[in-house]
């Protein structure tokens, strides 16, 4: 991945001094496995989940707590912190330092929302059919998450209707049997075709 990495590394800050890059796509698309790729190819750039700033009763409404405790301070240059939320205990948990990195990907459903998209350097979606990945994802988190996953399904589907994401995409990445296929977003990167491995590393198109 390292001529993205390089391409998004050359890009102009969107946030302060920091380059903002979302992840974006439908649950279980994806998204965490590629972000920790992409980090790895970035020299280790720094990841926010959007998991840990999510609630069960806000499951979508984690806005305030991302422009307030990660890109405000992101955007003054300073050292960001934020409490994890513990899914399991439901509370949030020890501040965690988000460093004001050159690039800082933010991995999660809805990051490409409107209220997001300003501080984005580039906007990146895993493309991948919604009822597909859900099934991955209920597949990977097992029986005893059905009725989260009920509930999600619901949620993100609303989320989407109102405020979607894929049609400010600057670049969709699909997942293949051996790396990516990476090409230009509907918002009108341009770029060619192509389908790449993990040991190719994708095209510039961002």
């Amino acid at each position: 991945m390292h001529d993205l990495a390089h391409c998004l590394s050359d890009l102009p800050p969107s946030c302060g001094p920091v380059r903002l890059v979302g992840v974006d796509g439908h649950a279980g698309s994806g998204k965490s496995t590629f972000a920790g790729r992409l980090a790895t190819a970035l020299g280790g750039a720094p990841v926010l989940h959007l998991d840990d700033l999510a609630t069960h009763d806000e499951l979508f409404g984690w806005t305030e707590r991302l422009l307030s405790q990660v890109i405000t301070p992101l955007g003054r240059g300073e050292t960001a912190h934020y409490a994890p939320y513990d899914w399991h205990s439901r509370h949030f948990g020890t501040p965690r330092a988000l460093q004001p990195a050159p690039v800082v990907l933010v991995e999660g459903v809805g990051v490409g929302r409107r209220a997001v998209r300003p501080f984005l350097a580039r906007l990146l979606w895993m493309e991948m059919p919604q009822e597909e990945a859900w099934t991955r994802g209920r597949l990977r988190d097992g029986t005893e998450q059905r009725d989260f996953w009920d509930g999600w399904v619901e949620a993100e589907r609303e989320h989407f209707a109102k405020d979607p994401s894929r049609p400010h995409a600057d670049v969709l990445v699909r997942e293949l049997r051996k790396g990516y296929e990476v090409l230009p977003g509907p918002c009108g990167t341009v770029g060619p075709d192509h389908a790449v491995t993990h040991g190719d590393g994708p095209p510039a198109v961002c």
